[in-house]
């Protein structure tokens, strides 16, 4: 299925062309992200297509295996290149100098990345304890799911799996918390399902790392598993991908890694697959 540009996600894509790029930070040992020209743009809308051929027409399991032959070829960024990649990626539209947390929401200071109480660190959204990936090369650095967040808040949503309910989290508004699952604010529920269905097809078990899958459960505790999907596909078609988040899958693509989240591109094959 090729991306019409006047589909909504195709649309947004478009107006990512508005927000300039910054320049690539070095990639890791396993590959090297292409120089780029500070300030350039990403690629126009639906310049994609021949990316997704091999996938067009597909369904079930057999969509699944596509798109991991695609996105399975990218470039590395060591961890410590994490830090100034997110810098770029999850840049404030509206301060060059601040990122936005993912779970709190908050615009923060790129140069208050730490430790500290009121830092921000890189949230692993499939928590690395879930198949003991720690943070070398492969899932432990991959930027389609490391997001800037607050200390505290990171924290907090440790290594829980992900569905509805619980108390209010400080310092994440609209956010939630029990023993055992998190729920995030509205506005990135599905940026949140996205990231996670994209782990699950980037990494199937064939490349060193675990094959990290899907289920419905939570308290998966080290297992490569994440749930819940049935929740996480409410939360793809209840939260569309925005002009940021579409921005972000082009600056990893372009800058960095070289390869794109599917799901952000085609949200519709969530349900082809699961």
């Amino acid at each position: 299925m090729r991306i019409s540009r006047l589909t909504p996600w195709a649309a947004g894509l478009a107006a990512v062309a508005l927000f300039a790029v910054p320049a690539a930070a070095s990639a890791g040992q396993q590959g090297t992200a292409a120089p780029r020209t500070p300030g350039a743009a990403p690629a126009a809308a639906a310049s994609y297509d021949a990316y997704y051929a091999p996938a067009e027409g597909k369904t079930g399991a057999a969509l699944k295996a596509a798109l991991h032959d695609i996105i399975k070829t990218q470039s590395k960024v060591s961890y410590d290149g994490v830090w100034n990649a997110l810098k770029a990626t999850d840049q404030d539209p509206a301060n060059p100098n601040n990122v936005i947390l993912l779970y709190s929401g908050r615009s923060q200071s790129k140069s208050t990345n730490g430790g500290g109480a009121n830092d921000w660190n890189r949230e692993h959204v499939w928590a690395k304890s879930h198949g003991d990936f720690g943070t070398a090369t492969g899932p432990g650095t991959d930027l389609h799911h490391l997001r800037p967040e607050d200390v505290t808040v990171n924290s907090t949503r440790g290594n829980k799996d992900f569905d509805k309910g619980g108390s209010p989290v400080g310092e994440a508004p609209g956010s939630l918390t029990d023993a055992d699952s998190f729920e995030p604010r509205d506005a990135v529920k599905g940026d949140v399902a996205r990231m996670l269905l994209y782990m699950a097809v980037r990494y199937e078990g064939g490349d060193g790392f675990a094959n990290l899958e899907m289920n419905d459960k939570v308290n998966n505790g080290t297992a490569p598993l994440f749930g819940r999907i049935s929740l996480l596909k409410q939360w793809n078609q209840m939260d569309p991908p925005d002009a940021f988040e579409q921005r972000r899958n082009q600056v990893i693509f372009d800058v960095y890694q070289h390869n794109r989240n599917p799901f952000i591109d085609h949200p519709e094959w969530v349900n082809s697959i699961w």
